[in-house]
């Protein structure tokens, strides 16, 4: 099966203002990356699978799409649990800026011949490696936000998505930045010890 685009250029101009010598071939390399890397395990491999295969391979819906599905594509406006409007706004901004951040990572580098090299442009300068990281995680943060009202969506539906479980490594896993998974108590991070595994202060000494 092939897996359809669920974006294209035209869905990133309510978001987005992209360059119309952008290729549309090319953003679809990007978009197949968020597609696989960001989307599909953000909505875990089954709810994925089953949610893409009422996709036309232009990226439209089919026309039995269950109603659910649609809802989780497009946005819809409902009342949660606690009698609250919520106006959800849909699955396409996440999977937008996953797109653009991607995009903008990969763009800023141009393989030649010779090796990776930055592109230059006539009357423009490029980027610096480390403003272009900071522009990627900013999109990155973009798409991390939608995609926790697309969770919440998901959670005060559950029963119109029996496919879908909640796994709190999902989102720790799509925050960008370093993270602490562990501390290391090793003797290189912790220099004072009494011999006996037992960890001192740094400013403690030990009597004879």
């Amino acid at each position: 099966m092939n897996t359809p685009y669920l974006i294209n250029q035209i869905t990133f101009q309510n978001y987005e203002d992209l360059s119309v010598n952008i290729k549309s071939e090319r953003l679809k390399v990007f978009v197949k990356k968020a597609q696989e890397l960001d989307l599909k395990p953000f909505l875990g491999h089954a709810l994925y699978y089953d949610f893409i295969q009422y996709f036309n391979a232009d990226g439209t819906l089919q026309d039995g799409t269950p109603q659910p599905y649609k809802d989780l594509l497009n946005g819809t406006e409902y009342l949660d649990r606690y009698g609250h409007i919520v106006l959800y706004e849909g699955l396409l901004p996440t999977l937008v800026y996953f797109t653009f951040a991607r995009f903008v990572e990969a763009d800023a580098v141009h393989y030649t011949a010779t090796g990776p090299v930055i592109k230059h442009h006539d009357n423009a300068d490029p980027l610096s490696p480390q403003d272009v990281a900071k522009l990627v995680q900013q999109h990155r943060s973009v798409a991390n936000a939608h995609a926790n009202e697309v969770e919440k969506f998901l959670r005060d539906h559950k029963a119109d998505f029996p496919l879908w479980q909640f796994n709190p490594k999902n989102r720790s896993s799509r925050q960008a930045g370093p993270r602490i998974r562990s501390v290391d108590k090793t003797s290189f991070n912790y220099p004072g010890d009494d011999c006996a595994g037992n960890y001192l202060p740094l400013d403690s000494t030990i009597s004879n």
